[in-house]
């Protein structure tokens, strides 16, 4: 436990239950290296870990070792000065992005870490828009001051632009130079200057900053006042609010997401940490305020919810669960099962608990039955409880699996349903008519890890591919065609006659089949074979790829007393179709689907010329609802276009762009293009 006291003129406030604090952000903004600050100034740890030196408390697992960023989230408590925290370190990839929606559901408070570049404020746009929507309390930790070259009036304005909530600044830099060597405390209104690897000095407030802390300090009391009455009430007057009333109000509204205070520092040098630690545990949410919030119930004298789902290479499945009302002891059965321990997690370490009282978080071994945003209570687990819970993320990437091992097909789909449990972003399909396992999800990180999970916690190895599009095949003309099936053996022999009439039909008709035999040419019993037959062939027409939009007309035929059998005119019906389907100007169709792209307004016409060439036709855009500055471009596309497509615009848009999809209609493929894609199919399925 820290020995300091906090500076300021705040009472304690919010000692009791246990507060968790959920650290969010874009790669590079620097959370872990913060999470290794905060740890280190509470105590809990002898020194801080690097990223690049893999010693981190978090970051434990070899996916984010090799990568040297976040996978998952990392769970990380100690002791401040008689309060106890956690904190939340989520991944920030936005190919990730499921692990901080579900984490940010357990959170007292977010803390948004932004790197001090204006540019790249649009990052923030998805994570403060989930925040506003999930009326989480949160506040804005720029790091990396050190390296800041624009001015903190460029940053605010810049972030303000991506938040539906107004941004409070709550200090003013002070710089020598180009140098940010301390702030000012907008509420105190004192001075610090940073000192290296110690906590801040007080200091008289440099004359040159004085001018800008006054007009900083009114558009702080200014924004208060919006929401308080008697405040609004002093300013008109001209008189000066207590320090005390300012820090009561900026917690009120804090706790009720009205405003989201904007603080900065760096973690590596460990500035502004102390401030940082000040700001939380006077102003965030206590654990029974944000349980109101989440609409728990209170009557309950035991409630936690299970916040995410772990697979734990010693210990098995985990529940983590954030405990709001009552304690979780050793012993304890849920839906009369009692689970195998419970357990605390410290980054990658586990270690045996016997209890966890209000606000704690706590992890349950091997409780099957558990799933990611129940409720435990008194009672048991409330599976439909009502309570509201992040959808998983549309899947806008996908990769084809085989296992190295083929004794290891049914081992690869039961380890695929653990990782999907632990990140429902990810999902699984078969089509049977490519005979691919797809493994759906964010992106190509994203799959890489999950396939690099599977071999290192489940022993399955697997290769990866480009999964094949829905390629089907229609043909334009029709015909009339006469098939004999005529075979002798020794006892019964087989013998079929059927004539057929082949006719293209309506693009998503599909297959139709008439019988129009009459007189008993054929007997009834065997019609049935006939389309059988047909069926059989049409699932790899002369191009190779499923037959559809087509109708088939069985006229007239022979048979034969003691040779005719289901068999023979199954093998008659087939054999029409393979000898005159080539007749029928076959020709290879395309998936189309819809798709809606979602970008900031200022990348729009980007879009447009991405979508256009990948063979698409631009449908029309407009603003996208609920998110201001957005713009949502509505298109057909190839399918065979979206397989990378997320990758580029992604990489046009700062990485904040994203789409949602739909089949559409199939669409003829001529020229080089679907010659190229035959062969290739063809020598796919010679191998």
């Amino acid at each position: 436990m820290a020995s300091g006291q906090a500076a300021g003129g705040q009472g304690e406030g919010g000692l009791g239950a246990a507060r968790c604090a959920v650290l969010v952000g874009p790669y590079t903004a620097g959370k872990t290296s913060l999470l290794e600050a905060l740890l280190h100034h509470a105590g809990a740890t002898p020194r801080k870990g690097k990223v690049t030196d893999g010693n981190t408390v978090g970051d434990a697992s070899p996916e984010a070792r090799a990568r040297q960023m976040t996978v998952e989230t990392n769970v990380a408590s100690c002791d401040y000065l008689g309060d106890r925290w956690t904190f939340l370190d989520c991944p920030g990839s936005v190919e990730l992005g499921q692990e901080a929606m579900s984490t940010l559901m357990a959170a007292d408070v977010a803390i948004v870490v932004a790197e001090p570049e204006p540019e790249k404020a649009v990052a923030l746009t998805p994570i403060l828009k989930f925040l506003d929507d999930w009326q989480i309390p949160h506040l804005v930790f720029v790091n990396k001051m050190e390296r800041a070259n624009a001015r903190v009036r460029e940053m605010l304005a810049a972030f303000q632009a991506v938040s539906n909530r107004p941004l409070v600044l709550r200090q003013v830099p002070i710089r020598e130079g180009e140098e940010v060597t301390g702030f000012v405390d907008l509420v105190s209104e004192r001075a610090w200057h940073y000192e290296p690897n110690k906590p801040s000095s007080l200091v008289e407030m440099p004359e040159a900053v004085k001018e800008r802390e006054s007009e900083a300090r009114r558009e702080l009391l200014e924004a208060l006042a919006d929401f308080d009455d008697a405040l609004l009430e002093q300013l008109l007057e001209d008189k000066e609010p207590p320090a005390e009333e300012v820090y009561a109000q900026l917690t009120k509204d804090l706790r009720d997401d009205l405003i989201v205070p904007l603080l900065f520092g760096s973690a590596e040098q460990d500035h502004g940490i102390r401030r940082l630690f000040k700001a939380l545990r006077h102003e965030t949410p206590s654990a029974g305020q944000t349980a109101e919030r989440l609409g728990i119930p209170p009557d309950e004298t035991l409630a936690a919810t299970v916040v995410k789902t772990f697979h734990l290479a010693h210990t098995g499945r985990v529940s983590l669960l954030r405990v709001w009302h009552g304690t979780l002891k050793e012993g304890t059965t849920i839906g009369g099962v009692r689970p195998s321990g419970l357990f605390r997690l410290q980054g990658g370490q586990s270690e045996k608990a016997t209890a966890a009282g209000p606000g704690e978080l706590i992890g349950l071994g091997r409780m099957e039955e558990l799933r990611t945003g129940d409720l435990v209570t008194s009672a048991g687990r409330v599976a439909e409880h009502g309570l509201p819970w992040p959808a998983p993320l549309s899947p806008v990437y996908a990769v084809a699996l085989e296992p190295a091992k083929r004794e290891d097909e049914v081992k690869l789909t039961a380890s695929i349903a653990k990782l999907i449990e632990e990140d429902p972003s990810l999902s699984m399909e078969h089509d049977p008519d490519a005979n691919e396992l797809r493994l759906w999800g964010q992106g190509e990180i994203h799959l890489q890890i999950a396939a690099e999970r599977l071999k290192s916690k489940y022993n399955v190895e697997v290769a990866t591919r480009a999964p094949t599009p829905a390629y089907r095949e229609t043909i334009r003309k029709g015909t009339e065609h006469h098939a004999r099936h005529k075979r002798q053996t020794g006892g019964h022999g087989q013998f079929a006659d059927v004539k057929v009439r082949i006719a293209p039909t309506a693009r998503g008709e599909g297959f139709r089949f008439h019988n129009a035999v009459v007189g008993g040419a054929i007997p009834k019993q065997f019609i049935p074979a006939v389309e059988h037959g047909i069926q059989d062939y049409a699932k790899r027409g002369p191009l190779g790829f499923p037959l559809v939009d087509f109708e088939v007309t069985l006229f007239d035929g022979q048979f034969h007393a003691v040779d005719s059998s289901d068999m023979a005119f199954r093998t008659a019906g087939r054999l029409a179709m393979s000898e005159a389907l080539p007749d029928c100007d076959p020709v290879l169709l395309e998936p189309i689907c819809e798709v809606e792209v979602y970008v900031p307004s200022d990348f729009t016409n980007r879009v447009h010329g991405l979508i256009s060439g990948r063979r698409g036709q631009i449908l029309g855009f407009d603003a996208r609802e609920g998110w201001p500055g957005w713009d949502e471009v509505k298109a057909h596309l190839p399918q065979a276009e979206l397989l990378d497509l997320i990758v580029e615009l992604r990489s046009l848009t700062q990485g904040v762009g994203s789409f949602a999809w739909r089949h559409d209609h199939l669409q003829e493929l001529h020229g080089k293009l679907a010659d190229k894609v035959v062969e290739q199919h063809r020598a796919e399925a010679a191998q």
